[in-house]
């Protein structure tokens, strides 16, 4: 192994790990292949700079072990052993009613036209009320946002409607 190089872990950014070893690209997109994005470069530069491999992998639904096991065989790298695996809320919680939503964002349009969704949903998610819903639709699992609304104490419920449509609906607390 080279010593220079980036270790993989679950906590390792994409835009890292392509720096660090570009040829991964291809062999990351065929292990998930909603990442086939990546062929962006302004999403490769936004998407990339903030998304782990532990992101990737619950984007993908593929176990995150496997994932960093794939690419550590790739360059060379020991495997991990213990398992690592994180899973977002996808069954419908207590707290759902759809008359609590107050705010609904779709970001397609915004990621379709090169931007970046990431600071309004975190605005949007630190101005939230007490016992109010806010509806998120976006092209594939915006795992690091469900990330940060955990860290702001916000729960979530993830609905996948098809391939590349996915629904969050955080919720904040009324305390």
């Amino acid at each position: 192994m080279d010593n220079n190089k980036l270790v993989i872990t679950p906590k390792t950014k994409i835009l890292q790990l392509l720096e660090a070893y570009p040829h991964l690209e291809d062999l990351l997109i065929g292990y998930v292949p909603a990442f086939k994005k990546l062929k962006n470069p302004v999403l490769k530069r936004t998407v990339g700079k903030i998304t782990t491999l532990q992101q990737v992998a619950s984007i993908g639904n593929v176990k995150v072990g496997d994932l960093i096991n794939f690419l550590r065989a790739e360059v060379g790298q020991d495997l991990l052993t213990d398992s690592v695996d994180t899973v977002y809320n996808q069954i419908q919680p207590d707290w759902f009613n759809e008359g609590l939503i107050n705010q609904e964002f779709d970001v397609r349009e915004m990621l379709k036209n090169g931007e970046q969704p990431v600071n309004q949903v975190i605005v949007d998610l630190n101005k939230m009320s007490g016992g109010t819903i806010y509806k998120l639709i976006a092209p594939f699992l915006p795992a690091p946002l469900i990330d940060k609304g955990t860290s702001l104490k916000i729960s979530h419920w993830v609905v996948k409607e098809e391939n590349e449509l996915f629904i969050v609906y955080f919720y904040k607390d009324k305390s």
